[in-house]
């Protein structure tokens, strides 16, 4: 098995490119340096460099075998930070970009837990529905509620997130409620201006069918604590996350209708951007929620 002081001594003759100077950079002898090299080699049954008068040049082989070291070190340094700094005090700015209802609703009562648990910690929260940049605008990591698309940054799912079809009782008195999707189209229905395609809503059937309706639109709006008010005070049919809905539909202000039919899950990730050294206030951030959001949510047994 090979030694982690072999691969040392081979990374610091790579960058160095000679025995000498790389044994003068370890403090070692340069027959140590030498002897190790000598081992490598031996153990990997390959040779490493090609050897002339005046330099080392490595080989295709070495050079594959560098990349990989050089990696294996820089796991090996991450490691030994993560130990040393878990049992010290989380400190620093930690910066989250959020949606906002359910920033505010769900999200907060967990960041006011963690800072309380960590008062030497400095967030600085975003809670907004528009899609940030995290990497441009400077954020550690930000909470996103979709169907995520491929990207370069890193997801670590939290909870599942469904959606309600859902009116008030004073509205399903005045006016009915729609047996089926296509029916939709005589009701008035309140919209969220963030989403793709806002006046079509996508419906799955018992038997796993999709069907897209081109709905009346009464009213728009960017948020949907908002339109649930809206739904409430009786102005038209609205198609809510549950993480909104299940007070309101627990208090009888609002009723799901159209039983039959169901809007597809999301899921609510933590993202960041990739690094090979996370900070430890963002990894423990993270895994806080993860476990706080663990099994079925509180919004989806209603």
């Amino acid at each position: 098995m090979l030694k982690t002081e072999e691969i040392q001594a081979f990374v610091h003759i790579v960058e160095a490119m000679t025995v000498t100077d790389a044994a003068e950079r370890l403090g070692v002898a340069k027959s140590a340096v030498s002897r190790r090299l000598a081992e490598l080699e031996l153990q990997l049954g390959a040779e490493l460099f090609h050897r002339t008068t005046r330099k080392l040049v490595l080989t295709e082989t070495g050079q594959g075998f560098y990349n990989r070291c050089i990696r294996i070190l820089a796991d090996l340094e991450e490691a030994q930070h993560a130990v040393s700094q878990a049992h010290q005090e989380l400190s620093g700015q930690l910066r989250v970009a959020a949606p906002l209802s359910f920033g505010v609703m769900h999200l907060g009562p967990a960041i006011i837990e963690f800072q309380k648990r960590h008062p030497k910690l400095n967030f600085d929260i975003d809670f907004n529905d528009r899609q940030i940049d995290l990497i441009q605008e400077g954020f550690d990591l930000g909470i996103r509620i979709a169907q995520l698309q491929d990207s370069s940054l890193m997801a670590r799912k939290l909870a599942t997130i469904s959606s309600v079809i859902c009116a008030s009782p004073g509205y399903i008195k005045q006016f009915g409620v729609p047996a089926t999707p296509a029916e939709l189209t005589q009701h008035a229905c309140l919209t969220y201006s963030y989403q793709a395609n806002p006046t079509q809503w996508t419906f799955i059937n018992n038997q796993g069918e999709e069907q897209t309706v081109k709905i009346s639109r009464l009213m728009q709006a960017n948020n949907g604590f908002f339109l649930g008010s809206a739904a409430i005070a009786d102005l038209g049919i609205l198609r809510l996350p549950r993480f909104i809905a299940y007070e309101s539909i627990a208090k009888g202000e609002l009723i799901p209708i159209m039983p039959d039919y169901r809007v597809a899950e999301v899921n609510a990730y933590a993202i960041y951007p990739p690094t090979r050294h996370l900070s430890q206030r963002v990894r423990q951030f993270i895994d806080f929620l993860a476990e706080r959001f663990a099994g079925t949510p509180c919004w989806e047994k209603v």
